[in-house]
């Protein structure tokens, strides 16, 4: 049986790990060794960091809602209760905008809900 060459392809996964390494510091964008690991690790912080991001974005609209209600004298938790008891269908993300950008519309679903 004769021997199998597999320098084409062991030459394109080397060239694409690198690709994929490019911009990072010291050994790590040109030492195949020290890339590997740095490509898992960063897929692994990228997969990670993906849920923390939503995590951190949905505290953000928490705390512009709270400082608007606060605002309009009453608290999150209870804006958020009477929200549901008023089947409104709006969420945190969008209240979060309406806050910031047009308080006098989060004015008026404030006084609707009470």
């Amino acid at each position: 049986m004769p021997r199998i060459k597999r320098g084409k392809i062991h030459l394109k996964k080397r060239k694409n790990l690198l690709k994929s390494v490019k911009g990072y510091r010291w050994g790590r964008k040109n030492l195949i060794k020290l890339a590997k690991t740095a490509a898992k690790k960063a897929g692994a912080y990228a997969y990670r960091d993906r849920k923390n991001k939503k995590r951190n974005m949905r505290q953000l609209w928490q705390i512009k809602i709270n400082a608007a209600c606060r605002e309009n004298q009453t608290v999150y938790s209870k804006f958020i209760g009477q929200i549901k008891k008023a089947n409104i269908q709006l969420d945190r993300k969008i209240l979060a905008e309406l806050a910031e950008k047009h308080p006098e519309i989060f004015a008026e679903i404030v006084k609707n809900i009470k």
